[in-house]
């Protein structure tokens, strides 16, 4: 323990700790699994979990063992087990494989690897999958014998081997996730039958098993995109294979971008070198089809696409493996070549080939470009006849913050931008974020309601603040120059701020539906209720509540004489409360739109005129602590606008 001399800490030798391998994982499990989270979203670490034990049997599926793959998930217990019918783990590696960081078959060695092209390449996955797990149990089964263990949170309780039996080949994992670490957590089966169906796209030929569902596709990333499209496409899915590269291109009668992207068999929802790549490959080659010099954005709107390829050795921004890297196909010392070049070399051959051979489809593609491009043009037309209103960025509408989304700088991931309304409430957080990384826009009064309206209707006067929200954002001419990483719709929890809420929110999705499929947009979730109690030391003890259920739990806690206060607007709020409610205690809902959301019809469905449909939806689907008036206030409010 360090001594401490007038105040100041004597910095020694006992100052060190050296953690072991389930420890340190324990501790920084953020390092391994991204966010831990509850299982309401799809990238909480609970599907990391099941990804990596999948990883390891699709890797055995790959290289020629073990075409079926069963998963279940006892929901009682909230146990997982996957049984795969590869080879199994070779019977002395068994422990170490799933006990000892940096041990795996995945790693270079003289000059070759066990797996070709394998996802997992740093031996930390399973030992993650161990660590946070209060029971672990890893089996494998080969040449006639077995071997298992059990573990409980990394550490090994018993082990043993014995004969193999009638068991085929292969391994068995069954895992409980640790609740104290995955707080109250439930899974989403949704979101695990989605993955499951990537597995099969990515692998042809591959089965999957899960507690009764069989999955299985004959026709690769074709299949991914006709399940995903809504309606007809514009033309016919384009497929074309390669070596170690698979696409498949349409286009949608929608706005945005619509790409699916992997690697080995991951999916790669940030994207990340291979995106980019074949974003800018496709526009190249298809102007150079049409020997026309179209302006990429118009090649690309309202494009749907998968494209998954294969490389040695990628180089994943984190271990949960969302956002490749690597600049090279392979290790340079072996002769791999950019990325950019392999995906650009196969579309220029193929794609092209294949519009020359169906000129019936090129045309229908061109026409999407051309009436993307008159929109474009017509809308720039209209932009230069307004007086831009940059000018305002200094003012107080938006009170910036010192480090952008587009720096390079370490802290731009945490940057955040809160959308307010009304004075009070700006004020407040004005005063509490961070200058460094937090800035705030104050709205006025209520946005008008875009739906239906094309994006001239931005620039009418009526419009005006989200005219300056889109410049403040910077995303009026491409959504890649967005300065904030996170964009909190910060509204109040009542009626008013609600409806403001889905005023925005037609707006982002009207207009800027990509930027919340690229996970940008969130709402911010506002307390309800502060229930404090003064302590025997004179301070206060407080609580801030979001549910009817917290509430009562803190005036349990606290006891009796309890001061409970029903906050109805961020303003009032004071600034000294607010700084856990957007600093580390901050809680925000990240708004979801997955690829295949058919923009138009959720507008229509929320902000159209199918009033009476729509009410009876909302009185259906009723939480017992929504107010009945409230609701159909807004109903009413929302239609007359």
């Amino acid at each position: 323990m360090a001594e401490e001399i007038n105040n100041v800490k004597k910095y020694t030798e006992e100052d060190f700790e050296t953690l072991e391998w389930h420890e340190h994982i324990r501790r920084r499990p953020g390092m391994y699994l991204g966010k831990l989270g509850d299982g309401s979203a799809p990238d909480d670490g609970l599907y990391v979990l099941i990804k990596e034990v999948l990883d390891n049997a699709v890797d055995e599926f790959h290289e020629g063992f073990g075409k079926l793959i069963e998963l279940s998930l006892n929901e009682e217990r909230q146990e997982i087990t996957v049984r795969d019918h590869g080879r199994g783990i070779p019977l002395g590696k068994v422990i170490d494989s799933v006990s000892k960081m940096n041990t795996g078959s995945k790693f270079e060695k003289d000059g070759s690897v066990a797996y070709g092209m394998s996802v997992g390449l740093n031996g930390v996955g399973m030992k993650a999958v161990n660590a946070t797990s209060t029971n672990f149990y890893v089996q494998s089964f080969r040449d006639g014998k077995t071997v298992w263990a059990r573990f409980e949170k990394g550490v090994k309780i018993e082990s043993g081997h014995g004969k193999q039996g009638d068991e085929k080949d292969g391994t068995l994992i069954r895992y409980i996730a640790d609740n104290t670490l995955y707080v109250n957590y439930k899974y989403n089966l949704e979101y695990i039958n989605t993955m499951l169906k990537n597995y099969t796209y990515l692998n042809p030929g591959l089965t999957i098993k899960f507690n009764g569902n069989t999955y299985i596709s004959k026709n690769g990333l074709l299949d991914l995109i006709n399940d995903k499209l809504k309606e007809p496409p514009l033309y016919d899915p384009i497929r074309l294979i390669g070596n170690n590269i698979e696409v498949v291109i349409t286009h949608i009668d929608d706005n945005g971008e619509n790409i699916y992207s992997f690697v080995n068999g991951q999916y790669t929802f940030q994207g990340g070198t291979h995106l980019s790549a074949f974003r800018e490959s496709v526009a190249k080659v298809v102007k150079d089809f049409f020997q026309k010099d179209y302006d990429p954005k118009d090649v690309r709107e309202g494009i749907m696409a998968a494209i998954s390829i294969r490389i040695g050795n990628p180089d994943f921004a984190n271990q949960t493996k969302t956002l490749l890297n690597s600049r090279l196909t392979d290790k340079e010392s072996k002769g791999g070549i950019p990325i950019s070049r392999f995906i650009y070399n196969f579309l220029a051959t193929e794609l092209d080939n294949y519009l020359h051979q169906n000129l019936s489809l090129g045309e229908k593609l061109q026409k999407k470009i051309l009436a993307n491009e008159k929109e474009r043009k017509e809308f720039e037309k209209l932009k230069k006849s307004k007086k831009s209103r940059k000018g305002f960025i200094n003012n107080e509408e938006l009170r910036d913050c010192k480090i952008h989304y587009t720096d390079n700088n370490p802290l731009a991931e945490l940057t955040t931008l809160f959308i307010t309304e009304g004075k009070s409430a700006s004020g407040s957080v004005t005063k509490t974020r961070n200058v460094e990384t937090q800035a705030v826009f104050s709205l006025r009064g209520k946005p008008k309601n875009t739906y239906g309206e094309g994006k001239k209707a931005i620039y009418d006067k009526e419009n005006v603040e989200l005219n300056h929200l889109q410049a403040a954002l910077d995303i009026e001419e491409d959504i890649d120059n967005l300065r904030y990483n996170r964009v909190v719709i910060a509204t109040d929890a009542d009626v008013d701020g609600m409806h403001i809420r889905m005023l925005l929110l037609t707006f982002f999705l009207q207009y800027y539906p990509d930027l919340i499929r690229r996970g940008h947009l969130y709402i911010l979730q506002t307390p309800l209720f502060r229930v404090r109690k003064k302590k025997k030391d004179n301070s206060m003890d407080t609580r801030y509540c979001y549910t009817d259920d917290e509430k009562n739990a803190a005036i349990k806690a606290l006891g009796t004489n309890a001061e409970i206060t029903r906050f109805k607007g961020l303003g009032e709020i004071s600034p000294e409360e607010f700084s856990p409610l957007i600093g580390d205690g901050i809680r925000l809902d990240k708004v979801r739109l997955s690829n295949e959301d058919k923009v138009s019809n959720l507008l229509e469905f929320y902000m159209g005129n199918n009033t009476e449909f729509r009410r009876q939806f909302i009185m259906s689907n009723l939480r017992e602590n929504v107010i009945l008036e409230d609701i159909i206030t807004l109903e009413e409010e929302t239609t007359a606008l």
